[in-house]
C-alpha cells in the first residue's frame, strides 16, 4: 500500500493518476514528479518499490504545499477575502458563483435548489 501526503493511493492505477488523487497534484505536476524521480508513468502503483515511494515523496515534500497545508492556506485566502469585504468576497459569503459566470438562469450547484416563491 503506498501511502504519500497521507493519501493512499489506488493500487491498480497508473502511478501518474494514482498521484492525482492527493490534494494540489494534477496529471501535469505528477508527470513532472514522476519524470524527476526516474519512474516510468505506465508503472502500477502495486509495483512500485519502497525507494521509488521515499523518492516520490520527498519530491512532493519538496516541491511546495499538497493536502492539508494546500487546504488551509485556500480556506484563508477565501477568508481574507470575506474579510476585507471585496467583491469576491461579497460572493463568497453569498454563497454566489465568484467568478463571473450568469446568475439568471444557471449556478444551481452554487446556489442550491430552488426556492418557490408565491405557490399557494
Amino acid at each position: 500500500m503506498a501511502r504519500i501526503a497521507g493519501v493512499d493511493l489506488p493500487l491498480n492505477k497508473r502511478v501518474q493518476i494514482g498521484l492525482t488523487y492527493i490534494f494540489g497534484i494534477g496529471k501535469s505536476r505528477s508527470t513532472k514528479i514522476l519524470t524527476e524521480a526516474g519512474i516510468n508513468v505506465n508503472t502500477k502503483v502495486k509495483d512500485l518499490t519502497e525507494d521509488e515511494t521515499v523518492r516520490i515523496r520527498n519530491i512532493i515534500q519538496r516541491d511546495g504545499m499538497v493536502e492539508g497545508d494546500l487546504r488551509k492556506a485556500v480556506s484563508l485566502d477565501i477568508k481574507r477575502l470575506m474579510e476585507i469585504g471585496s467583491y469576491r468576497g461579497l460572493r463568497h459569503r453569498r454563497g454566489l458563483p465568484v467568478r463571473g459566470q450568469r446568475t439568471h438562469t444557471n449556478a444551481r450547484t452554487r446556489k442550491g435548489p430552488r426556492r418557490i416563491v408565491g405557490k399557494k
